[in-house]
């Protein structure tokens, strides 16, 4: 049995909504699969908030934009995955696997700056 999610055509190929067309262009475009492309707009979101609105890494502020766009994109996920036949038995576990995948880091980060040194500056 093989751990990769194979998702079905209606969710990944062009020509489903277009939603979907946009995350196929983007895959290709940046040469990523789209567990990354999770990761990275979960960093991305992370870092520029903290930079933006000078939350600190600690806060759950940060976790809570994360968390707010995730649930916002599985939720059209599942939208689009309604519109193209896609049944919710199947759906909901990868919006599972995608929320999963997209707050584990941010998460980790902030745990490691609530509770380690790891993130504080070294005064010369």
């Amino acid at each position: 049995m093989s751990n990769t999610i194979v998702y079905p055509k209606a969710i990944v190929e062009p020509g489903s909504t277009w939603l979907q067309q946009a995350k196929h262009w983007l895959i290709g475009a940046a040469g990523l699969e789209k567990d990354a492309l999770h990761i990275y707009l979960a960093l991305a979101l992370l870092f520029g908030s903290v930079w933006l609105f000078r939350w600190p890494l600690r806060s759950w502020k940060p976790q809570a934009l994360v968390f707010a766009v995730a649930l916002i994109g599985e939720a059209w996920d599942l939208r689009d995955g309604m519109m193209t036949s896609v049944p919710l038995g199947q759906a909901i576990p990868w919006s599972v696997h995608d929320i999963w995948n997209t707050m584990f880091w941010p998460l980790a980060i902030m745990l490691m700056a609530r509770f380690t040194t790891i993130f504080h500056a070294s005064r010369p």
